[in-house]
C-alpha cells in the first residue's frame, strides 16, 4: 500500500508511476487526496472539540471550588453538547478513513525509475544471458514424454484423483523432486538465510498483507473457514513480521522456504499448458529479505546473483530480464524475471521472479525498523523464487536427455543417488 503522504507531497510522481504501470483510473488520485483532506479537517475538528472538552471540565472543578455553580452548569452543558459533537467528528474519522483505504489498496506500487516503459512481455529487456545450449538430435522429446518413458509423472492419475492439473510424481520423478528441494534449501541455507517451514493456508489479512488480496482473490483456492491456500511461501514467511519492530542492526533478515504453491490461474490447452508447463499445484523454493531502505537495491542485486548462481550450477542456459511497467506485478517496485531455455520445445521458460516491493508491502503489514534518531520506519521486503521446480525438472529432463537416459547435473548427485534416470 502507498503512504498517503506520498500522494500529498509529490502526485505527479505517483501518477507518472501509475502511467507506467498502465493503470486504468488515473482519477482515483485526486479522489484519494480529496478524501485525505477531508479526513485531515475532520480530525483537526475533532482534536479542537476534545481540547474545549478537557479545559472545560478543569473550568468546571474550578468554578465549584469557588462557589459559583451558575456558570459551572452552563459549562456542564457545553461539555454535554460538545461530547456528542465528538462522538459525530470521531466517527466521521473513522468513516472517512476506512474510505481511504479502501481506495488506496486499489492501486499498485509505484515502478523504480529504471523500469522500463512498456504493456506486454515483449518489451521487457534483457539484461544478460549465461550457460549453453545442448545440441540434441532430431529425436529429442518433450518432457511430457520422457516422464511417460521413464515413468515418473503420471498426470492422468493426478486427474482421476483431483483434476487437471495436480500431477502425481513417482519413483524416480518424486525422489528428483525431493533432490531439487533439499539442494535448493541447503543451496540458500549456505548464503546466511534461516529456513522456515510455513502453514500452507492463511487467513485473510495475512494475504492482504502481501498484496494478494484484495489483487487476486480470483487466482487463490479458498475454503469454507475463509482461510486461503497460498501461492507462494512469500506470503506466511513475510508475515512472519507483521506489526514488529526489527532492531536496526539485525538488517537484512534473510528467510528460505519450501512449499507446495497452488494457483487457479493455470490454462487448460495448448503446448504451453502441456505438461509440467502450467499447473494448479507446484513445488517452490522461495527467499525473501526484510532490508534497510538505503540499501534494498544492493540487496536486490545479491538475490539475483543468487539465483543465477544456482541455475549456473544445475547446468542450464538462461536469460534474465528486467520486466517492463505493464508486465510486473500489482506489489513489484523492480522485478528480474529469470528464464531457461526449454531445448526439446525450442522455447524460453520462466523460472523465478526476483522483486524489490520496496515499502508497499511493509506498510500494509507494518513491518518496521527503528533508525539512529529514534524514528520507526518501514523496511523494504524483496522475494524471489529459488526455484520453482515444475518447468526446472521440465529443462533439466529435456536438456539433458541422451539416447541411454537422461543425465543427473553433479551437484543433484549426491541427492539424487545416481547419475542417470534409465
Amino acid at each position: 500500500m502507498l503512504p498517503i503522504q506520498l500522494f500529498r507531497q509529490n502526485k505527479d510522481l505517483v501518477l507518472e508511476g501509475l502511467k507506467k504501470k498502465n493503470f486504468k483510473n488515473p482519477e482515483l488520485v485526486d479522489t484519494i487526496i480529496s478524501l485525505d483532506e477531508a479526513r485531515r479537517q475532520a480530525q483537526v475538528e475533532s482534536d479542537s472539540v476534545a481540547a474545549s472538552i478537557n479545559a472545560a471540565s478543569k473550568s468546571i472543578g474550578q468554578l465549584m471550588a469557588k462557589g459559583e455553580k451558575e456558570e459551572a452548569e452552563k459549562l456542564k452543558a457545553e461539555v454535554a453538547s460538545n461530547k456528542d459533537k465528538a462522538k459525530e467528528l470521531s466517527q466521521k474519522v473513522d468513516t472517512l478513513g476506512a474510505e481511504l483505504d479502501e481506495l488506496i489498496v486499489q492501486l499498485p506500487n509505484l515502478p523504480h525509475g529504471t523500469v522500463p516503459a512498456g504493456k506486454t512481455p515483449e518489451e521487457n529487456e534483457v539484461v544478460r544471458t549465461g550457460g549453453t545450449r545442448p545440441d540434441l538430435s532430431a529425436q529429442k522429446l518433450p518432457h511430457w514424454e520422457l516422464m511417460e518413458k521413464y515413468n515418473l509423472v503420471d498426470f492422468e492419475l493426478g486427474n482421476k484423483i483431483t483434476g487437471s492439473g495436480f500431477p502425481v510424481y513417482i519413483g524416480k520423478g518424486a525422489k528428483l523432486q525431493r533432490s531439487l528441494i533439499n539442494y535448493f534449501l541447503n543451496y540458500n541455507l549456505d548464503a546466511g538465510y534461516t529456513e522456515y517451514y510455513p502453514p500452507h493456508m492463511v487467513n485473510a489479512e495475512t494475504a492482504y498483507g502481501t498484496g494478494q488480496l484484495p489483487d487476486k482473490e480470483g487466482q487463490m483456492y479458498m475454503n469454507q473457514d475463509g482461510f486461503y491456500m497460498i501461492p507462494t511461501a512469500e506470503v506466511p514467511v513475510t508475515n512472519v513480521y507483521r506489526d514488529t519492530i526489527v532492531p536496526e542492526q539485525e538488517l537484512p533478515v534473510k528467510m528460505t522456504a519450501y512449499s507446495p504453491c497452488f494457483r487457479r490461474e493455470a490454462g487448460s490447452y495448448g503446448k504451453d499448458v502441456r505438461g509440467l508447463n502450467r499447473v494448479h499445484q507446484f513445488d517452490k523454493v522461495e527467499i525473501i529479505q526484510l532490508a534497510h531502505p538505503d540499501k534494498s537495491y544492493e540487496v536486490l542485486e545479491g538475490m539475483v546473483a543468487h539465483v543465477e548462481g544456482l541455475l549456473q550450477s544445475l547446468g542450464l542456459e538462461y536469460r534474465i530480464l528486467r520486466l517492463c511497467g505493464g508486465d510486473m506485478s500489482f506489489t513489484s517496485a523492480l522485478t528480474y524475471d529469470f528464464e531457461v531455455y526449454s531445448a526439446a520445445q525450442e522455447r524460453w521458460l520462466e523460472v523465478s521472479s526476483v522483486s524489490n516491493f520496496e515499502n508497499f508491502q511493509a506498510n500494509r503489514m507494518k513491518i518496521r525498523y527503528k533508525d539512529s534518531n529514534g524514528k520507526t520506519q518501514l523496511v523494504h521486503t524483496l522475494n524471489g523464487s529459488s526455484l520453482a521446480l515444475p518447468r526446472i525438472v521440465a529443462c533439466l529432463l529435456e536438456n539433458f536427455q541422451t539416447p541411454e537416459g537422461v543425465k543427473v547435473p553433479a551437484v543433484l548427485q549426491p541427492y539424487f543417488g545416481k547419475d542417470i534416470i534409465n
